[in-house]
Order: structure tokens, then C-alpha cells, then sequence
């Protein structure tokens, strides 16, 4: 049986179609649709429930040194008050997740993936040794809303106690709603402005409902999002999915997430990742846009003109801010250049496809 979120009965509720997802009851859409839900979080704001993703919380002494020998960001450079992003990696380069890590005083918070909560949550603990640190899943004890759009701010502003306004990209903070306190980052996986609020679970219907009802009084467009908007949001802005552009066979550099890694640090699977970042590697991903009318879906192989496999689509949809049907893929290096003509084989039929720069949508972030 799935597992449901704090806000799963006001999801049914409100008309929302219900999809499993890493063994959770998820929201995929409700009934404006995700094209409009998608052009919602551009023009305004949208909210999401991302409770489903994993909450794991470090503190004690070592919490800093555990997980700078895990992740490969350079966890020490990370000030009070911060966030990052980063991978954890086997010895030969391969990535476990892809997570993100905030900083409050001593503590870390790391936000992971649900389908590899468990598999990241004993890495953790296989890693710990025994160092003076505590490792707490509150998963279960907390929930995830993601507020996003060019007017998040302005309506988180007007339920906080905090001045969130002033946070700086990736900058969190202890805020408080409805005397409530709970972590909030200025975060998110849409490509716009917008925060991350972790309130505990019991409260997160509350904090849910206060958007909606200032929203509604300062009259500006708003709504909830699923999982497809969310897809699409993240797609166009280039933000990798771990089970498509990520998973356990693929490394950073092919991934073009050299730049995740603090190669000045230790941590597992540095050597592999410095290998390939200084002998390259056979495949790379890239962003590619139909030329002929055709929706490329991921598995899909990618072609060259004389018909040779040269590697296999990760993500495919419609683009709705820039109306192009369009993918991600890997595939052999010399096919990943800007500019290069491919082919998407959609079922049998041979479409042609452009490689194009990355992303297609440039990320409005409030600095």
C-alpha cells in the first residue's frame, strides 16, 4: 500500500488525479490541467506538495565531516544560513541520489529523492562510523511545500513572521507561520523564483490553506500543482530527474554535473569523477528539439542519419513556455555538440531532432 502525505485527503478533495509515485499517492494534475497549472508557476505563483521526498537531519560534531566524505560538494563552504546542491557517489563515479543539503547553525538537512530514501538513509548510516553524530529521518514527522513563481515571495511574506524577501538564492531560514516554526529555503526545481517550507506534518494543511486564503485576498493567480507541471517546469529550466537523466549506472561528468563536485575535497568516488573529467567520457547528455512533429518519450533510441543507435532519449514533452516539442538524451559525445542533427526513433518511425544549447528556458531567480 502507498504511503500518503500530510495533504493527501485536501488533494482528493480538491479534485486532484491521484497517480502512485516511489510508493507514494501523489497528486499528477488537477482539473486545470498541468499545461496550465505549468504556465501558472511562470506568470504567478503554484504550489506543490514534495512531502513524498525524503527529510534527513544531521547533528553532533562530525555531522559536517560524514557528509563531506559522502557528497561531493564542499559541504565545509556551506555558511549558516545556506543550501546546496550535490551527489552522492559510489567509488566508481556511479550516483546514489542527487539531494540537497541546508545548513541551520550546526545542522544539516538533507532534502533526497523518495524512490531512494531508504538506499540514501543506510549509505548514511554506513558511513557514520563511529563519529560523535545523529542521523534522524523526519520524513515522517515533517511535510514539503513548494511554493514557487515571481510572486512566491510576496505571499510567503504575508503568512510569515520572517522576512523572507530578504533570503538570497539558496539562503534558508527558521521561519514562522501561524506560530508555527519550520525551515524554509529559497529553493526549488522550477526554474523561478520561489521557497521550500518544511513545517511539521500536523501543521502542513494549515500553512497549505493560509496560501490560498491571502492569495485569494490580494487577488493574484494561484493554484496547486502536480507532479506533471512539476516534470515539465524542471524539464525547460534543465534540471536533471533522478530515473531519467540520473541513476545508478550514470556519472556526473557524462551528466554534465562536473560542476557539483569539489574535486579540492574527499568523498567517495572523487578518483573515478577525476578520471573522467581528465580522459572524458563516451557519452554525454544534451537537449535536443523536434524538427519533425513527433513526442519523444523516454527509452526511446536515439539515431544518427545512416540509422546507427547512438544512444536513448531520458526526458521528452511538450515545452509549453517555449512551444517546441523537445528531450533530453544521451548519446555518443560526438553527437552531443550544439547544432547536430539526430534522429528519435518513435515507435518505428524515424523523426528528426536538433541538439540544442541548455536549458530552454533561462531560470528567473530573484538574487
Amino acid at each position: 500500500m502507498n504511503k500518503q502525505t500530510p495533504l493527501f485527503t485536501w488533494h482528493r478533495s480538491h479534485g486532484a488525479k491521484i497517480t502512485p509515485f516511489a510508493g507514494w499517492d501523489m497528486p499528477l494534475q488537477y482539473h486545470t490541467g498541468p499545461i496550465q497549472e505549468h504556465h501558472l508557476v511562470r506568470r504567478s505563483a503554484g504550489v506543490f506538495d514534495i512531502s513524498h521526498m525524503g527529510r534527513i537531519r544531521f547533528s553532533g560534531a562530525a555531522a559536517r565531516d560524514v557528509l563531506q566524505s559522502v557528497l561531493t560538494a564542499n559541504i565545509a563552504s556551506i555558511e549558516h544560513g545556506m543550501s546546496a546542491y550535490s551527489l552522492m557517489c559510489r567509488d566508481d563515479g556511479t550516483i546514489i541520489d542527487d539531494v540537497f543539503v541546508y545548513r541551520w547553525h550546526d545542522e544539516y538537512v538533507a532534502v533526497v529523492n523518495a524512490a531512494n530514501h531508504d538506499r540514501d538513509l543506510a549509505w548514511f548510516h554506513g558511513h557514520a562510523g563511529n563519529n560523535e553524530l545523529v542521523i534522524h529521518d523526519e520524513t515522517r514527522a515533517t511535510a514539503g511545500i513548494a511554493l514557487q513563481g515571481p510572486l512566491a515571495a510576496s505571499l510567503l511574506e504575508l503568512i510569515s513572521t520572517s522576512d523572507v524577501s530578504s533570503l538570497p538564492r539558496f539562503g534558508c531560514a527558521v521561519i514562522a507561520v501561524n506560530d508555527t516554526e519550520m525551515l524554509a529555503g529559497r529553493t526549488g526545481y522550477t526554474g523561478e523564483d520561489g521557497f521550500e517550507l518544511f513545517p511539521p506534518a500536523d501543521t502542513a494543511e494549515t500553512v497549505w490553506d493560509r496560501l490560498f486564503e491571502v492569495s485569494a485576498e490580494q487577488g493574484v493567480d494561484f493554484g496547486p500543482c502536480g507532479l506533471a507541471a512539476r516534470d515539465s517546469l524542471r524539464f525547460e529550466a534543465g534540471f536533471h530527474l533522478y530515473g531519467h537523466e540520473l541513476d545508478d549506472t550514470t556519472g556526473p561528468v557524462e551528466a554534465r554535473l562536473a560542476w557539483a563536485c569539489a574535486l579540492g575535497t574527499e568523498f567517495v568516488g572523487r578518483n573515478a569523477i577525476e578520471s573522467q573529467m581528465n580522459n572524458g567520457v563516451p557519452r554525454r547528455l544534451c537537449t535536443f528539439v523536434m524538427t519533425d512533429p513527433a513526442v519523444p518519450r523516454q527509452g526511446y533510441a536515439v539515431l544518427d542519419s545512416e540509422g546507427n543507435t547512438i544512444g536513448t532519449v531520458t526526458s521528452g514533452m511538450r515545452a509549453p513556455s517555449v512551444d517546441v516539442y523537445a528531450g533530453n538524451a544521451f548519446v555518443s559525445r560526438e553527437f552531443a555538440r550544439t547544432g547536430t542533427e539526430i534522429v528519435i526513433d518513435v515507435r518505428g518511425r524515424r523523426k528528426v531532432a536538433r541538439v540544442v544549447k541548455r536549458p530552454l528556458y533561462t531560470p528567473r531567480y530573484r538574487v
